[in-house]
C-alpha cells in the first residue's frame, strides 16, 4: 500500500526550458549549442546542482569549459528567471493528493540560483509536506546517500513510497532500496501508473 509519494521538481512539477530560456538572448545557434554543451550538458551542470561551489566557482567553471564565449555565460546566467516555466497542475495535484492522505515529498537535483531566480515557478513547494533539495544537502541523485537520507529523515518504508522522475538513472538508484518508481512522461501516464500501484 502506497502512503507516500515522491515528486522530482524539473519537466514533473515544473517546466526546465533551458533551451527556450537561452534563446531569448538571441544568440545564433551556434552560440546557443556551445552554451549549451558549456553548462546544462556538461558535468559542471551537476556540480551546479550540488551547491558545495560559490557561484562565482561555478561560473569559472562554466567558462573554463568553453572561454569563447564568457561574455554569453555571464550574461544568460546572470539571472536565470525563466528557465523553470510553472505548471499549473502541479499545485492542484499535490492538494488532491494531500487530501486523499498520501504523504507528499519532492526529491531533486536543484541548484541554489534557481531556487532563488524562479520563485515563481516554485509555488507549489509550500503544500508539500516536506523533502530534499540537493543543494541543501550537498548531495545529488543518482548517489545513494540521497535516498538514505530522505528514508532516514522522512522515516519512510520503501515499499510504501513511490518516486516519479523523468530520468531513468535516478529511477534505478531509488529501486535499489526498495522504492517504487515512476518514469514520468506526462501527468496523464503517471496518474494512470500511480492507479496501477493502489493510488487513487
Amino acid at each position: 500500500m502506497i502512503k507516500t509519494i515522491i515528486f522530482d521538481i524539473g519537466n514533473v512539477l515544473t517546466g526546465f526550458e533551458w533551451r527556450a530560456f537561452f534563446q531569448k538572448f538571441g544568440y545564433s545557434e551556434e552560440t546557443l549549442k556551445r552554451i549549451s554543451k558549456a553548462t546544462v550538458e556538461s558535468g559542471t551542470w551537476a556540480e551546479y546542482d550540488r551547491g558545495v561551489l560559490a557561484d562565482e566557482e561555478i561560473m569559472d567553471a562554466f567558462i573554463a569549459n568553453d572561454p569563447g564565449i564568457e561574455k554569453e555565460l555571464r550574461e544568460s546566467l546572470q539571472n536565470i528567471q525563466g528557465m523553470l516555466v510553472r505548471y499549473d497542475y502541479a499545485i492542484p495535484w499535490i492538494k488532491e493528493l494531500k487530501e486523499k492522505g498520501y504523504q507528499v515529498l519532492v526529491l531533486s537535483n536543484f541548484a541554489s540560483r534557481a531556487y532563488t531566480d524562479c520563485k515563481d515557478a516554485l509555488d507549489f513547494l509550500e503544500y508539500v509536506d516536506g523533502g530534499i533539495l540537493s543543494f541543501k544537502e550537498k548531495v545529488i541523485k543518482p548517489q545513494p546517500e540521497i535516498y538514505e537520507l530522505l528514508i532516514s529523515r522522512y522515516k519512510l518504508n520503501p515499499q510504501e513510497s513511490v518516486f516519479l522522475d523523468d530520468t531513468v538513472n535516478n529511477l534505478t538508484a531509488a529501486e535499489k532500496f526498495g522504492i517504487h518508481t515512476i518514469h514520468f512522461t506526462s501527468k496523464r501516464q503517471a496518474e494512470e501508473e500511480l492507479w496501477k500501484l493502489g493510488v487513487e
